[in-house]
């Protein structure tokens, strides 16, 4: 139906984007029902469009029966919208390549580290929220286990396991799960160690993703202080693509980082005694 309007409109979905900027593999997403539209961006698009009653009645009952328990996931109201985009398009990725300098990904986290994270970054955020972003963070996880799971290739800078957070029980727990994540045939796990010295990902985090269908295009997710966003366009992603092999050239073999895992545990269980 939101395709059909667009069209109507004489509208391309470049032209959607400039005006409500909403991201083109958003709105291509929604209109191939790859991924539900939040209110605010269904009210943009029929705002765009000069929709008026019955359709925009029918637009939003629509989206409100889409929410309803048991169509959706019951933490998407509290997570911002490019993040929520994020989500869905992560839950129909083919392959995920992390680079994380600061934490954990979030589809390893522990929800103990989980919870001590956002409490940090986000203090003002009620216990109910923080809790249905914790929860968000656990239903993510499941692309790990499902049928055809999502391929993972993470590289983590060495201060993500040495930074303590939650206390020395919270990151035993949360490095536990590292190694028992790694151990699956879909997931690859490397960490970059400080004596690497500088490397393209001093500039910060990001997440690439790849898609089944080969007309799906590639995108990229960088997580920022002030906000998020999910970049497109060819020359963009093969330079994200390209500093990522460059990390991972960089960084431990696999075996190498689980050991310097295992010596952080030993360290840490060390320090409780």
């Amino acid at each position: 139906m939101l395709q059909e309007l667009r069209e109507h409109s004489g509208l391309s979905k470049e032209e959607v984007s400039g005006k409500t900027g909403i991201n083109v593999t958003t709105l291509y997403r929604i209109e191939t029902a790859q991924a539900r539209p939040q209110r605010r961006t269904l009210t943009a698009m029929l705002d765009l469009y000069g929709i008026g009653e019955p359709q925009r009645s029918d637009a939003l009952q629509l989206l409100t029966d889409a929410l309803k328990p048991g169509m959706a996931r019951p933490f998407e109201a509290a997570v911002g919208e490019v993040y929520g985009a994020y989500i869905n398009f992560e839950a129909e990725a083919l392959s995920a390549r992390f680079f994380q300098a600061s934490y954990i990904p979030g589809l390893l986290q522990t929800e103990a580290y989980a919870d001590a994270i956002m409490q940090t970054n986000m203090p003002k955020l009620s216990d109910d929220v923080r809790g249905q972003r914790v929860q968000a963070r656990v239903e993510r996880a499941k692309v790990l286990t499902k049928e055809e799971p999502l391929e993972l290739w993470v590289v983590l800078d060495e201060c993500v396991i040495r930074r303590m957070v939650g206390g020395p029980a919270v990151m035993i727990e949360q490095l536990q799960r590292l190694l028992d994540e790694a151990d699956r045939r879909n997931v690859i796990l490397q960490l970059l160690p400080f004596d690497a010295g500088a490397h393209p990902g001093m500039a910060g985090s990001f997440v690439l993703l790849d898609f089944r269908n080969p007309i799906d295009p590639e995108l990229v997710y960088v997580e920022g202080i002030a906000s998020d966003e999910i970049i497109e366009g060819h020359n963009e992603i093969r330079r994200y693509g390209v500093m990522f092999d460059q990390l991972r050239a960089v960084a431990l073999s696999p075996r190498n980082s689980e050991e310097m895992i295992l010596q952080t545990i030993a360290e840490l269980r060390a320090s409780l005694t």
